[in-house]
């Protein structure tokens, strides 16, 4: 637990009331969602996604993903965001000179079965205030268009169920309005913060439990099916060559977040239920009190749910 000095607090970027509007959580309605693939989702569909419950599952998805349309903006979103090569060396720029072939061949592969994603190439990268390293998973360019165009399907499915305190990878929300939320409630005399991050969260996620959170509101049997394939095709080591992934989703994919913020959702709401103000960003995250001793109930907590999720609290920055 950290106790800021009242005069050292962070540079204030913004109040409540002033800062961008959001999506509302559980519930919001389509007209907000202008982020949403519309190739995919309609505003039939969207009507539907804004009168859904909780207890609502999606059964007919498959052919959304497949959808040429949505392969084609997912390309296009690919191509403008550049990146490295996979493990088959193919780079965007080539995908951006093969456009059309390319996406009428994944749109074939995805239809008849034979699609197969390629191993994530592992990347070592420095962690951000940390001597260590930390692993990067880069996905094959093609598994990159097919991720976002699973994602576009995806996405706002869960973007209903997220907490309010969850800021990290998603839709109008980032690092600025996660700040101006901790600076507010400094303000108000949360003074007390509990500063914790999650040990090599991404390479430790366990594959079943993601997998029921995912068939809470998805049942499309294929749309799951293709999202095992990612979980479980492995990395490619330049050092240690093929290795098998039998845990957790590679920190670089692009539906590793989206899967990332769904397997930390329940701690979001079972948080939010006892009354702590957190504010999480991916797996790095604080829970402002006002005592020290709501900050070691607050941290008990924690500790207690990481465990029972198949997780670990990072031993340095715990406290």
């Amino acid at each position: 637990m950290k106790e800021p000095a009242t005069e050292n607090r962070p540079a204030a970027v913004g109040r409540k009331g002033l800062s961008p509007t959001f999506p509302k959580q559980a519930g919001e309605a389509h007209a907000t969602q202008h982020w949403v693939e519309r190739s995919v989702w309609t505003e039939r569909m969207l009507e539907r996604l804004a009168q859904s419950q909780e207890q609502t599952v999606w059964y007919s998805l498959w052919d959304k993903v497949c959808h040429q349309e949505n392969l084609n903006q997912a390309t296009l979103r690919v191509i403008l965001n550049k990146g490295s090569a996979g493990v088959d060396g193919y780079r965007t720029e080539e995908l951006a000179k093969d456009w059309t072939r390319q996406c009428d061949q994944l749109a074939s592969e995805l239809k008849n079965g034979g699609y197969q994603p390629k191993p994530a190439l592992r990347a070592w990268i420095p962690k951000l205030g940390s001597p260590e390293l930390r692993p990067l998973g880069i996905p094959a360019v093609r598994d990159r268009v097919v991720q976002t165009a699973l994602r576009a399907v995806m996405e706002p499915i869960f973007e209903r169920d997220f907490a309010e305190q969850s800021y990290g990878f998603r839709p109008q929300r980032g690092a600025l309005e996660a700040l101006a939320r901790v600076e507010e409630l400094l303000m108000s005399g949360h003074t007390w913060v509990v500063d914790a991050d999650l040990k090599a969260y991404f390479d430790t996620i366990p594959h079943e439990r993601l997998m029921e959170l995912v068939r809470v509101r998805i049942a499309d049997g294929k749309v799951l099916g293709l999202l095992e394939k990612y979980l479980r095709a492995g990395v490619m080591d330049s050092m240690k060559g093929w290795q098998a992934t039998t845990q957790g989703t590679p920190q670089g994919g692009v539906i590793s977040p989206l899967l990332a913020n769904l397997y930390l959702n329940p701690m979001d709401h079972q948080m939010e239920k006892s009354g702590r103000e957190m504010v999480r960003y991916a797996d790095d995250f604080v829970v402002c009190v006002r005592s020290e001793t709501e900050a070691q109930e607050a941290l008990a907590e924690i500790a207690a749910w990481v465990k029972k999720a198949g997780l670990a609290l990072h031993p340095v920055k715990r406290g």
